[in-house]
């Protein structure tokens, strides 16, 4: 499934409002989850606000948003960048705006009732990986249960000392 964005949210009420907010399906939870992971380094705190409305009901507690400050510093938003179609190493993982879009597919290979493995492809990496969502029947939406994105990839080209 591809989730294309003419604009992405920098607020959580923005993200709510968005044809994505619904969490209807997976995949939008996913794709969401790094729009908020895109606010990150300029505001924090709403960024933080974004994810844990993404969360549901389990929120976002202080080690997560440790492990978060751990994979964002020294500028690696790039990491986030990298799952956007059109970034690469060669352009430091930079996407056109409107109208980006973010490539991912479902895999359910060991099926559990009320949840999803989601997988996008990062172009700074040699797999895809993955993103868990759960879904809570009552609201019909679906939840960021676990999240594998952030791990390294490629580092850009302009930051690359042996490039």
């Amino acid at each position: 499934m591809n989730i294309t964005f003419d604009t992405l949210p920098a607020t959580l009420e923005e993200m709510q409002a968005c044809p994505y907010g619904s969490l209807s399906e997976p995949e939008y939870g996913a794709a969401l989850f790094l729009a908020a992971m895109l606010v990150y380094p300029k505001n924090k705190e709403e960024a933080h606000r974004m994810i844990a409305w993404l969360k549901g009901p389990g929120g976002l507690n202080e080690y997560q948003k440790q492990f978060l400050r751990d994979r964002m510093m020294d500028g690696r938003d790039y990491v986030v960048r990298s799952y956007f179609v059109g970034s690469s190493s060669e352009n430091d993982y930079t996407f056109d705006m409107p109208a980006t879009t973010v490539d991912m597919v479902r895999r359910p290979e060991t099926p559990i009732e009320g949840r999803m493995r989601v997988f996008m492809k990062s172009t700074g990496a040699d797999s895809e990986r993955e993103i868990r969502m759960r879904l809570k029947p009552s609201e019909g939406k679906w939840y960021m249960e676990d999240q594998m994105l952030l791990a390294m990839i490629r580092v850009p080209v302009s930051k690359d000392d042996w490039a």
